[in-house]
């Protein structure tokens, strides 16, 4: 057991809580129970860390709970984490019927809540852009509550990438008022991507010029919806009914 925070291995692995770290070594931490059990699932655990006495399937790193406090993301920890590999695919699948593409959101809270509510509706293949809130940051992670284990999610330029989509056939509609088509008049499309915008600035001007056409949610008395809340009515009302 390693009661140390000074030990080596521990140094390394709290240096994963920083973006530069987990970029420069494709690894990732996750906390609790139920997300070591999804991270099993999709097999990109490398070792567990654990306070527990009890043995697991893959490398384990046995630590006291002073050291499990360091490490860990929140203020009252579950006794388990993992150490996880990165599975992102840089390789974009253009077969399928729906897509939401994400531009340059900030808040981890939000792209979070949007990629497990992605799930629930069948848009299975989420685009973000570079220039998004690193997807690995603890925050987003345990948004998602093990939704980030089941969807593809490509880390691209969005601008490439629309274009292509539309060679394909997928039609792109960005979220936004200027000319804009109110999504319960929107008969939809077989083929459809979904582009929600930035929490401050919505979509930038010049995906709203590559797409197809905007939509918008009509609302009464305030100024704007959340961008989660607002990603979610728009993928429930254009999920795949096939």
């Amino acid at each position: 057991m390693i009661t140390s925070i000074k030990n080596e291995t521990i140094k390394n692995i709290i240096k994963l809580k920083q973006k530069k770290y987990r970029d420069e070594n494709n690894l990732f931490l996750i906390e609790g129970f139920h997300l070591v059990e999804e991270a099993r699932k999709n097999r990109c655990i490398e070792k567990i860390i654990t306070t527990l006495d009890e043995s697991f399937e893959e490398e384990t790193i046995y630590v006291s709970k002073e050291v499990m406090n360091k490490l860990a993301f929140t203020k009252t920890p579950q006794p388990i984490m993992a150490i996880c590999q990165k599975k992102l695919s840089q390789d974009v699948s253009y077969e399928q019927s729906r897509y939401l593409l994400l531009d340059r959101l900030q808040d981890p809270g939000n792209i979070g809540t949007i990629l497990r509510t992605a799930l629930a509706f069948g848009y299975h293949h989420i685009l973000i852009s570079k220039d998004s809130v690193d997807l690995y940051n603890d925050k987003v992670i345990r948004a998602t509550q093990g939704a980030l284990f089941q969807l593809q999610i490509s880390i691209v330029d969005l601008k490439e990438e629309i274009i292509k989509l539309q060679k394909e056939g997928v039609h792109i509609y960005a979220t936004a008022l200027k000319n804009a088509k109110e999504i319960s008049k929107f008969k939809g499309e077989e083929r459809m991507a979904f582009v929600m915008g930035n929490e401050g600035n919505g979509v930038s001007d010049e995906i709203i010029d590559l797409a197809d056409g905007t939509l918008y949610i009509p609302i009464d008395s305030i100024e704007s919806l959340n961008v989660a809340i607002a990603a979610s009515i728009v993928m429930y009302q254009f999920k795949d009914r096939k």
